[in-house]
Parts: C-alpha cells; structure tokens; sequence
C-alpha cells in the first residue's frame, strides 16, 4: 500500500557538529528521494536594520528563527504541496531575495541547531538525530567554514562564538539533545550509525512504493 505520507528527519547538533555532513551522505545514497530544509535560511528578515545593528543580534538564540513559517512549509511538503523556501544570506546577516523551491518528496530533512528546541518542530518529526562532536572540533570547522565560505573575519568570528555561540549551544542545544532518538558521534563519520538511519529510511522507502 502507498502511504504516500513524507517521513521528516530532523537532523539537530551544535555549530560544525557534522550536520551537513550527514545529511549530504544521505542524499548521496537515496538522491531524488530526499528533500532539505535548513533551518538557517528561517532566520527573521531584518530589513529595516542597518547591517552594523544585524551584525549584532544574537543569530544562535531560539527566537532569532521564523518557526512559523517553517512549520507551515513543513506542513504543505507533508500534505504533498511545494514551497518557495526563503534563502539566507550570511554575508549581509539578512534574508536574501532569492527563494528556492522545495518540491515534497518520501523523505524530508530538516537541518538545524535548535529544531529540537521547539516542540512544535519536534512534533512534525518521524525521527529526531543528534549530532555529537566535541566542542573543539566544532569551533574549528567553524573558523575555516566562516572565513572562507561566509567571508568573516578571524576576529569576529572567535568573538561571535565566545559571546553567544557558546553560551547559547550550552544553554539551548545541549539540552535539546534529551528529544534525540539517535545521537550520532562525530557526524558523517560515524559508519555504525549511519548505517541504522539508512535502514530506518529505506524501510519507510520500501513501505510507501510497494
């Protein structure tokens, strides 16, 4: 029988935890079949703030993300319908006027550092993965992805992660974990525990095309 119904995977964990990662070695391995959503590109417009003033809001707080309008997108790819996902633009620190067109496909990720912080995202999940890696290791993906990739400074980048990166990921992500079903050490390199979410995933496969 053909359920038809997307199965959502949340895949949650600090800052250059590994999430990507994992999640592109999911889509290697099941391609057309997956759809990503990322919860960055759900960060509040700013426009009436200038970018020194965007500069300083606090990016790694729960209330800093548009859950509503995520929620709602997640809602239509569950109901079989498309959405035009906002982009973000992390050079500017403000949400881009590119949207980019999500089509609802049997599996749908949801990358994020605090999905797992709202209850109404954790209720719209079929499976909840955690990313756990050690803190050095995430600041120091952090620094090279930031400067390279979203063209930061060094020094702002150490002063984002000490001023609120870090204290928010203790006082929000950590704790999250707890709603986890399967924590991951070491993200996409963990080839135990990427082998248990691929059989969860190809068992849903299986179930809504026979």
């Amino acid at each position: 029988m053909n359920t038809g119904t997307p199965m959502i995977i949340g895949i949650a964990g600090g800052s250059g935890s590994g999430k990507t990662t994992l999640c592109e070695n999911i889509i290697a391995h099941f391609g057309d079949s997956i759809a990503v959503l990322r919860h960055d590109d759900y960060y509040k417009a700013h426009p009436d703030l200038p970018y020194s003033e965007r500069e300083k809001l606090n990016y790694d707080h729960p209330h800093a993300f548009d859950n509503d309008l995520l929620v709602a997108h997640i809602d239509l790819l569950k109901a079989g319908q498309a959405v035009e996902c906002p982009t973000y633009d992390y050079t500017v620190h403000n949400r881009s006027d590119l949207t980019r067109l999500v089509v609802s496909r049997p599996v749908i990720l949801l990358e994020g550092i605090l999905i797992f912080e709202s209850q109404a995202l954790r209720d719209r999940l079929d499976m909840k993965i955690f990313v756990d890696t050690d803190a050095d290791v995430r600041i120091l993906r952090r620094l090279v992805r930031d400067v390279k990739e979203r063209e930061r400074t060094l020094e702002s980048v150490v002063s984002q992660y000490l001023t609120t990166v870090k204290p928010m990921h203790e006082a929000f992500v950590e704790p999250s974990k707890k709603y986890a079903d399967i924590i991951v050490p070491e993200g996409g390199h963990n080839p135990v525990a990427f082998g248990m979410i691929i059989s969860e995933i190809s068992n849903h496969l299986h179930l809504t095309t026979v």
